[in-house]
């Protein structure tokens, strides 16, 4: 079975695939890591992640850098945003995200563009979402807890940046697949989230 949770930013994608993996017993990939250890591996060489000839340079990557810590920060955020606009560099993502996807049994992943153009076959697809100020919301307690020192509004800005670049982008832009089920977190608990996506995911798979 293979589960594609797409959404933008801090929208709680991330925290529901990883509850839907645990709860099916599948495999799990984040392929937002994958553009944060681009656009890191970029400024580390001193690259501009706007520059695509930089970007793609930085898809050879070791997969232990996906491990890294540095790759939770706003920085590597920011440079994954970037990077992920280069459509060089999601066709060299590309192969990696969909032998993921395509292993014995199945798998989860979640991103911007999972049920759209890395596993368009999935058998269930989330689109997850909330509402800007409480992505911001999100965001902006997440970054207080590791002591990084930034503002609620630096922080909901930086949440608009994202979801115009993601929606704006030319190769594969941010979008609900026709075949996903909507679900908003804004007002919902964790819990809450997770048991409505595993009520989805059985809606949609229940009689195969």
């Amino acid at each position: 079975m293979i589960i594609a949770v797409d959404g933008p930013a801090a929208s709680g994608k991330g925290t529901i695939a990883r509850a839907l993996a645990r709860h099916y017993g599948l495999p799990h990939l984040d392929t937002g890591l994958l553009y944060r250890a681009v656009g890191i591996e970029v400024l580390r060489a001193g690259g501009d992640p706007s520059d695509a000839l930089d970007a793609l340079r930085a898809c050879g990557f070791d997969s232990a850098l996906l491990a890294q810590p540095e790759l939770k920060t706003e920085a590597a955020g920011k440079a994954a945003s970037l990077v992920s606009v280069h459509p060089q560099v999601r066709e060299a993502l590309l192969e990696r995200q969909r032998g993921f996807a395509a292993q014995p049994g199945g798998a989860v992943l979640d991103g911007r563009d999972i049920g759209t153009v890395i596993a368009p076959e999935a058998d269930a697809k989330l689109f997850v979402t909330a509402s800007p100020k409480v992505r911001a919301e999100r965001r902006f307690r997440e970054l207080e807890s590791m002591g990084a020192g930034v503002g609620f509004d630096d922080v909901l800005a930086d949440i608009l940046a994202r979801d115009e670049r993601d929606m704006g982008r030319s190769a594969a832009p941010l979008r609900q697949a026709e075949d996903a089920d909507l679900l908003d977190t804004s007002d919902l608990s964790i819990d809450a989230a997770v048991q409505r996506a595993i009520s989805l995911v059985e809606g949609r798979t229940a009689d195969r």
